[in-house]
């Protein structure tokens, strides 16, 4: 592993949580997440609160899918009032917390560990949203038992040709699998994709894919930074953060050439509308006759004027080699741990 690519990684979970009378703190094994919970609340809803999803069905103990085992503490049965013993399974929606505790369950992983697998996926929907961005709905069966981390990707494969790589726009807790893919007449390998994707058969998938990636909430300010589709990766972690009441601030800076490529910019325009925390920054270039690389200077220094402490923030990168690795260089300069910046592109290109 180059050096880049470490700068990408991060081993979540091991923060210290601010102790109070009420709240335990609860480390699930081997991923090493953890988090807080009260003391009169459940395992499994706390656990989904702070951004970890627990396997779950019935939520009432029955299915027995959010099944753990106690290695340490004290934790009540809420079914029948009993206290549980060290080593002796419980279902974590059935569980109160009587102190801090350590966990086994090994159905919950840390970012990027999720191994990757090929699944059949029907095609729900193909639809043009900009001149040169198809939204693509796809549906894969047994969904439930197939799990990704927020800003994980896929890849689509197609007989006698090379896998396609593309970001998960949706959160993992839709059903579906949402991508975004830019595809214009010149760009063979993506309008391959786009055919097959329309011819009404069924599409080979690949996933997940990627260690820059959110398996819980950040305890810290995010700050996203995305370049043309790269935003589907920040759509995926925008969605997820939403769903786990994330309150700290968050910035998302979209950078395109033109106007036009800024194929969402009402969603972006939404979520700042409706989620106080979440501010959104468009750059656009507009400038026909630089093609991107000359835009890279104009994204970084628009994120440098953030006003953001550096050292108290966590960053998240989607777009082109060039872009991230100018951006990524100029906030260390500027502050920013090694360890708080993410991109796909430090493991896939690393330099």
């Amino acid at each position: 592993m180059t050096s880049g690519t470490a700068w990408g990684l991060k081993f979540r979970g091991r923060a210290l949580i601010e102790k109070d009378s009420h709240l335990h703190r609860v480390v699930l094994w081997p991923s090493g997440l953890c988090y807080s919970v009260d003391s009169g609340a459940d395992l499994l809803g706390a656990a989904a609160r702070s951004g970890i999803a627990v396997p779950a069905a019935c939520r009432n103990g029955v299915c027995e899918i959010c099944e753990a085992r106690l290695l340490s503490g004290a934790a009540l049965n809420t079914r029948n009032q009993r206290e549980i013993s060290i080593g002796e399974r419980l279902m974590m929606c059935r569980t109160h917390a009587l102190a801090d505790l350590e966990l086994e369950i090994s159905a919950v992983m840390a970012a990027g560990n999720n191994q990757p697998r090929k699944v059949q996926a029907k095609v729900v929907d193909v639809r043009s949203i900009s001149h040169d961005v198809y939204r693509v709905e796809l549906e894969i069966p047994r969904r439930r038992e197939l799990s990704f981390h927020a800003g994980q990707y896929l890849s689509v494969n197609l007989p006698d040709a090379d896998p396609c790589y593309f970001s998960i726009a949706s959160s993992p807790s839709e059903q579906s699998i949402e991508l975004h893919i830019q595809a214009s007449p010149d760009w063979v390998s993506a309008q391959k994709v786009i055919d097959a994707l329309t011819s009404g058969q069924d599409v080979t998938l690949e996933l997940p894919h990627g260690k820059a990636c959110l398996a819980s909430a950040p305890e810290k300010p995010v700050l996203l930074v995305a370049a043309g589709t790269g935003f589907a990766q920040m759509k995926s972690l925008v969605d997820y953060l939403r769903e786990t009441s994330f309150n700290h601030p968050i910035k998302l800076y979209w950078g395109v050439r033109k106007h036009e490529d800024m194929y969402l910019r009402t969603l972006a325009q939404q979520w700042e509308r409706d989620w106080p925390a979440f501010t959104f920054l468009p750059v656009v270039g507009d400038d026909e006759d630089n093609d991107w690389g000359g835009h890279h200077d104009q994204l970084v220094r628009a994120v440098l004027a953030s006003g953001m402490d550096w050292k108290n923030v966590e960053v998240h990168a989607s777009g082109s080699p060039t872009m991230v690795y100018t951006l990524m260089d100029a906030l260390i300069e500027a502050g920013l741990p090694q360890e708080a910046f993410f991109s796909d592109v430090l493991e896939y290109a690393p330099r």
